[in-house]
């Protein structure tokens, strides 16, 4: 230890020196002499330059970026006269960047790019890669996305060069999605945005950008952030009503180049030098007093405009690691389609040049589903295409056979691209069907169990006079049949849960109502019109019950019709939110009377406030059920017995 230290204290002072006079050769010269061991030497070395590095360091605390450009050129040369460990170079510079400001990083991180040829050299880099990508990493944390965006690019761009194609590390194989990019809004109306907003700009707006409008534009970037909650049906429905609010607000409101404002300046350099200044924001402010400027900010339109086309091909492409459930419906592609075609005659209208910029977008995104699907094959490499040679060259250049692998090495493979390999073809294709086993075990494809017409079918016939079939041979008398009966009427009939606390007859005399009721459902044949007129009025207390509820919804069906005739009085928005105020507090009972199920529920539940939640409810009930009215609430609200809310809503 004691002969290491004075090797490197040696070390070191020769270092300086050589360094200071540009004489790397008089350096090499002594290294060799005083120690003939290569490893004892690098290691040497190696420390010397660190402690060097820190007297450089502490020397130069003005900001002078030549010195220590000169000393990293002067480290790597000494790699490539094999004195020092061929990672130094990089360690040294990722000391140097965690010394120094991000104002000095910047102009030193250009020495880093100038020398990439220097780091993809064979010698280099295998032994600085993973140090490198660390140094761009750390550099990241410390840098703003939205102010020192232009740093951040030339990092990424740095890597890009740096790493082959075949790289993986730096490549999303999963399509994960930045759940950390949250946008945050007002949540309630602010009092001063009218007597902010001027009535000229706004009759000249020619649409109305209220409270309404500004929550529904800025709700979006949620699902933006998240593109997976589209599949589910009922953040479908939220999505693609606010998506239509917001692109029917575009529509209306027409931008045009604003260059007339700078007819009136005389000097013709202010003038030229004005039109030419463009700005550029990361991310945008949400503020409500600031949506009817950023609605009149072209590079803003484009910005959300474009985030709509990247969801909607997201939507429809085709990602390997995409669950089986997310897929869009007939109705749901013939929207998007729509959709897009909307969007791209919006970006056309955009000036300045929005044909043109239409058309980059459209390349732009075609390139991106070639990059798609080469994720989806594995990534493999990119490999120049081998040149063509006769039949005679290739015999006489034939290569020897390769070495037969281990089965190890196929495993890797198969989990670097999320696959299994189980040692036998056909296994291997059965396991590797679905990413998720137990997502393909609840496919359709393993749904065995029958449809009710299919099962009960010979069941039907039987009740049949004319199929003369005696009573002890009937189906209904099976044990074995109604056994599986009951739980086939479980799981498929919704005549299998009756309201009520009416005694069960016996199962032969319950099966047999059970089937006269599916008979009744399914499209009617010969059959089942003897079976109607052959029926005896029902005896029991359960068929007595079965009329009722068959009168009801008779009666429920005149009503329904007297309803579409006159007219419907809706819930207007002032409405809705004195109902949510009263009602926040018992919301949920609400909910769950209104017809929403556990998972919807829950998805309001991620409102920040009752009343939100309780807001939420009502206006995508008012919206999407036909027959929201206000009389329709005031009977659910007299079935809860919260009359306060229905004196709101009489008054």
């Amino acid at each position: 230890m004691a002969m290491f230290e004075t090797l490197r204290k040696d070390y070191s002072e020769h270092l300086q020196h050589s360094f200071k006079t540009s004489d790397t050769a008089s350096f090499v010269k002594k290294c060799t002499d005083h120690c003939i061991n290569e490893s004892d030497r690098k290691s040497a070395v190696d420390q010397a330059l660190r402690d060097t590095l820190l007297l450089i360091l502490a020397e130069n605390s003005s900001g002078n970026v030549q010195a220590l450009e000169a000393y990293i050129t002067f480290c790597i040369e000494l790699c490539q006269r094999d004195l020092a460990t061929a990672s130094v170079p990089v360690m040294l510079l990722g000391d140097i960047f965690d010394a120094m400001t991000l104002d000095r990083c910047e102009s030193l991180f250009t020495f880093v790019e100038n020398n990439v040829a220097v780091w993809k050299e064979e010698m280099f880099f295998g032994a600085c890669k993973n140090n490198l990508l660390r140094m761009c990493n750390d550099l990241l944390r410390r840098l703003s996305r939205s102010q020192q965006t232009v740093f951040c690019g030339r990092i990424l761009l740095f890597l890009a060069k740096f790493f082959p194609f075949s790289e993986r590390s730096g490549l999303n194989i999963v399509s994960e999605f930045n759940l950390e990019n949250h946008t945050e809004f007002g949540t309630e109306k602010s009092d001063d945005i009218l007597d902010q907003m001027n009535v000229d700009d706004m009759s000249e707006s020619k649409i109305s950008i209220d409270y309404n409008l500004y929550r529904k534009f800025w709700a979006l970037q949620d699902f933006f952030r998240n593109p997976n909650q589209c599949y589910n049906k009922m953040h479908w429905k939220v999505f693609s009503a606010h998506a239509s609010n917001v692109l029917s607000a575009f529509s209306s409101f027409k931008l045009e180049e604003q260059r007339s404002c700078l007819t009136t300046v005389k000097d013709d350099s202010i003038m030229e030098g004005t039109h030419k200044e463009t700005h550029y924001f990361a991310k945008y402010l949400t503020n409500q007093k600031l949506l009817e400027l950023q609605l009149s900010d072209t590079n803003f339109r484009r910005y959300v405009l474009l985030q709509f086309l990247i969801l909607f091909q997201y939507l429809n492409s085709t990602v390997k690691f995409k669950s089986e459930t997310h897929e869009l419906k007939a109705y749901q592609a013939e929207w998007v389609k729509s959709t897009t075609d909307q969007v791209y005659s919006l970006l056309i209208e955009t000036p300045p040049d929005g044909r043109i910029f239409a058309e980059t977008v459209k390349h732009i995104l075609a390139r991106e589903e070639h990059w798609n699907a080469w994720k989806n094959e594995g990534c493999p490499a990119f490999k120049r295409p081998a040149p063509e040679t006769n039949e005679d060259d290739t015999k006489e250049t034939r290569k020897p056979k390769r070495s037969r692998r281990k089965i190890g090495d196929f495993i890797k493979e198969a989990q670097l691209v999320g696959k299994y390999h189980m040692g036998n073809p056909e296994l291997t294709k059965l396991w590797n069907l679905c990413p998720n086993n137990l997502e393909a075990c609840k496919s359709k494809e393993r749904d065995f169990l029958p449809s009710l017409e299919t099962y009960f079918e010979d069941a039907i016939i039987e009740l049949d006079p004319a199929a003369m079939v005696d009573e002890e041979y009937k189906k209904v008398n099976d044990g074995n049949f109604g056994w599986r009966a009951l739980r086939l009427l479980a799981r498929r009939s919704p005549h299998f849960f009756v309201h009520g606390n009416y005694p069960i007859n016996k199962l032969p005399e319950y099966l047999e109502t059970m089937i006269k009721k599916i008979a009744k459902d399914r499209p009617q044949t010969q059959v089942d019109i003897k079976i109607e007129a052959d029926e005896t009025p029902p005896q029991s207390a359960d068929q007595e019950f079965c009329e009722d509820v068959l009168k009801q919804e008779s009666d429920q069906t005149d009503a329904e019709t007297l309803d579409k005739v006159s007219k419907i009085n809706k819930l207007t928005p002032e409405m809705i939110e004195k109902l949510s105020e009263a009602l926040k507090g018992d919301w949920k009972k609400l909910a769950t009377k209104l017809g929403y199920k556990d998972n919807e529920i829950k998805y309001f539940q991620g409102k920040p406030t009752q009343f939100e939640q309780c807001k939420t409810s009502l206006e995508i009930w008012a919206e999407e059920v036909e027959d929201a009215s206000t009389e329709n609430l005031a009977e659910i609200l007299e079935e809860l017995k919260l009359f306060e809310a229905l004196e709101i809503l009489k008054s």
